[in-house]
């Protein structure tokens, strides 16, 4: 197993040892330590990728050790060891974003199964969520350890930084994750289709209501339901919502008896949530509800490492979708990608390497093959427009203004339209959108058949 390195910390002699010689002859690059004190200081020297900690170690406690690990290196997987589980400790470490929790006695097998499934799981994510910047492997890590819980999950980031992607990757890793990921997109319906769709009805409960309709929370029951756009709820919806998350039971509309769900919910907005709380247009019980555990999904301008990976991956997927050869990206494109800003982050860039593909006409992505905004250089910004004021609420402000993405998305949707010979459905796949969500782009900038 190369490059899969382990901390065990214990303050037993003879049980350190006994974990080490287990790690070591399956191939595990294993170091071993007495005190949280110590294993900070060789964290601080080297990189481990999983730390196997006592909680109850003499000095720091497990806990303790668990958040200085996170301030230091949040991509650290954390598995705890302990001969007296308590659920007061295990909810705190949950909430700190620890991987496992193991029982004393350690059984063998047991302890080789955690760990193959923190290293396997990581290994599947990578291969999800593409990028191997500090911040990508932050979120990834937690991705891991989540994943495992039923914590409710809150993913704040700015648009098209690939939220649903991650809300995904929760569930598929999740003991939850053989049952389908039901999504809805809160901003893309009505007040009343939101309910509808979210609670379903019962026969008769309004004038179209001709049969009884299992809502989305019935039908994700025992498994995912993903929240997006969740800033975007009334007050009303906000209430509702609550309902189910604190009862655990919801009523349909036009129904009298209680139905009992178990949903674990993954929500995910690009509004500043807590500016929302102070102008009173979110609840805030509800949102301390949501953010038991929050993600926040980088943008692409914070993780730059990231584009020439990203780009290769799209100029891939969207050579396939178009039977061409393309071999690459050359070093100039590959120069100018990496320079711009991304108002418009992951999105933005898997459409304007899709445009490169299908325009350019040698098999290399050339600059000549970038959409014209890439290639100019960005205009001159107050502190506030570029975004080096510090970000004290996730408020997830674009580095240009928002308008330069906007139009280029409104490009894009008609240029979808033209090519599916303005079919919606057939468009919508094109974006990678759903049909509701391109529906409502639609309606949002006035795009009508000509």
């Amino acid at each position: 197993m190369p490059g899969q390195t382990i901390l065990v910390v214990d303050d037993e002699e003879r049980q350190r040892e006994i974990y080490r010689d287990i790690l070591q002859d399956e191939g595990y690059d294993t170091e071993t330590t007495a005190s949280g004190e110590s294993a900070l200081r060789l964290l601080g020297q080297k990189r481990f990728d999983l730390v196997l900690t006592d909680l109850n170690l003499t000095g720091m406690t497990g806990i303790e050790l668990l958040s200085g690990i996170l301030a230091a290196d949040p991509t650290v997987a954390v598995v705890l060891i302990t001969g007296y589980p308590s659920i007061q400790s295990a909810i705190e470490a949950t909430k700190k974003g620890v991987y496992q929790y193991l029982e004393k006695p350690v059984d063998r097998d047991r302890l080789l199964e955690v760990v193959r499934e923190v290293f396997e799981r990581l290994e599947a994510l990578k291969q999800t969520i593409i990028g191997d910047s500090p911040a990508t492997k932050a979120m990834v890590r937690m991705i891991l350890k989540v994943a495992s819980t039923a914590h409710t999950v809150l993913i704040l980031g700015e648009s098209g930084t690939g939220k649903e992607l991650v809300a995904r990757g929760i569930h598929s890793h999740s003991p939850r994750g053989d049952r389908p990921f039901l999504a809805v997109n809160c901003a893309a319906l009505t007040e009343t289709l939101l309910e509808s769709e979210l609670f379903g009805h019962e026969k008769g409960a309004f004038t179209d209501a001709h049969q009884q309709k299992k809502g989305l929370f019935e039908r994700a029951n025992h498994s995912t339901l993903f929240l997006d756009e969740i800033g975007d709820t009334s007050l009303a919806m906000q209430a509702k919502i609550l309902r189910v998350l604190q009862e655990r039971e919801m009523l349909r509309v036009g129904g009298t008896v209680p139905i009992k769900v178990d949903v674990r919910i993954i929500a995910a907005t690009n509004k500043n949530l807590e500016q929302l709380l102070k102008e009173g247009k979110f609840r805030e019980d509800l949102y301390y509800r949501l953010k038991v555990i929050p993600i926040v999904c980088p943008p692409l301008r914070e993780r730059r490492e990231d584009v020439e990976e990203l780009a290769l991956h799209f100029v891939r997927k969207a050579a396939t979708a178009a039977g061409r050869e393309v071999e690459g990206i050359t070093p100039e494109a590959l120069e100018a990608l990496r320079a711009y800003s991304w108002p418009g982050n992951i999105r933005q860039l898997e459409w304007a390497m899709e445009r490169a593909v299908v325009l350019g006409e040698s098999e290399w992505v050339e600059p000549r093959d970038l959409p014209p905004e890439i290639l100019q250089p960005a205009p001159a910004a107050s502190a506030t427009q570029a975004g080096t004021q510090p970000n004290t609420g996730h408020g997830f402000g674009p580095v240009v203004p928002e308008g330069s993405w906007e139009e280029h998305e409104k490009a894009k949707i008609l240029e979808a339209l033209q090519r599916s010979n303005w079919n919606i459905t057939r468009a919508a796949q094109l974006l990678g959108m759903t049909f509701r969500t391109l529906q409502y782009r639609l309606e949002k900038f006035g795009i009508k058949r000509p």
